[in-house]
């Protein structure tokens, strides 16, 4: 069975399988209707043992949490705290060993197996710290690994990915293999892969980490315009203070817990050099954005 779905930032429609079992509730552009931001992902009392008997590690200690959709949420706080064990439980990586966890109203403990493998794939995209390209395969190919995995014809998934790549202004780069890129332009691919299946929930993991300043920042920039609008909400793990100014909102964890939640300071003096110049995302309207690294 297919029908025709649009493809974001381009208003331009494709065929592309449907799966009637799939849990997908609302598509990430028709919540854009509604103005209220809505809970997006509820943790409660999430608490994370590792190991057995005498060798139990206490991951999380009763995390109580939401994030909004429309929102980008900066979780931070030192290394060992347990960001990552959180978000690879909100990601439906990980199990929690007590609480609950709530995506867009969906029970993740209430998903098992071939349930929640589908769940992730079609609502959770992921960009993280190193990239994980594959080396074989051109950027277009890469970014379109997850339509093909959930069953498009090859050609429709690379056109899909191609249209995405010049979102994030690499439409020149896609035939290129990652070794033929900086690593700022393979992060910009992997945030087209993460996108391509338009997820209701992307989580990043130190997206930042290992670029340069001036990559570092047009990452961000990108993760700003690109990725979060009404009907997402965008997780970005960190240790880069340098990134707070792009949050709405700043979730710190201490030792398994969430210590703080606040909303960012727009008004505090940003590490990166403000100046005001038209972006280059070939797929959004011309706009005025922080920096200008391309």
């Amino acid at each position: 069975m297919s029908t025709m779905i649009a493809i974001p930032s381009f208003g331009r429609a494709v065929a592309a399988p449907v799966t009637e079992r799939v849990q997908r509730t609302v598509p990430v552009r028709a919540a854009a209707a509604m103005h209220a931001p809505v809970s997006a992902v509820s943790c409660q009392g999430v608490t994370k043992e590792f190991g057995a008997n005498g060798t139990r590690t206490l991951a999380l200690r009763g995390v109580d949490v939401e994030m909004h959709d429309g929102k980008l949420t900066l979780l931070v706080g030192p290394s060992g705290c347990g960001k990552t064990t959180l978000i690879s439980i909100v990601a439906g990586l990980l199990n929690p060993t007590q609480g609950t966890v709530s995506v867009f109203g969906t029970d993740l403990s209430k998903l098992s197996g071939r349930k929640l493998v589908e769940f992730r794939a079609h609502n959770v995209g992921f960009v993280f710290q190193q990239y994980n390209l594959l080396p074989a395969l051109s950027a277009a190919e890469n970014a379109a690994v997850p339509l093909i995995i959930n069953g498009w014809p090859r050609a429709k998934a690379i056109a899909k990915a191609r249209a995405m790549l010049v979102t994030v202004g690499l439409e020149k780069r896609a035939d290129n293999f990652p070794s033929q890129l900086s690593g700022g332009e393979q992060q910009r691919v992997a945030i087209a892969r993460a996108l391509i299946n338009e997820p209701r929930l992307l989580v990043c993991d130190e997206p930042t980490s290992a670029l340069d300043a001036r990559s570092g920042q047009t990452v961000m920039e990108l993760i700003k315009q690109v990725a979060v609008e009404p009907g997402r909400a965008v997780i970005v793990v960190t240790h880069d203070s340098r990134v707070y100014d792009f949050g709405d909102r700043i979730v710190e964890m201490t030792d398994g817990r969430i210590s703080s939640e606040r909303a960012a300071d727009r008004d505090a003096e940003s590490a990166w050099p403000r100046r005001t110049e038209s972006a280059s995302y070939k797929g959004l309207n011309p706009i005025s954005v922080v920096g200008g690294a391309q």
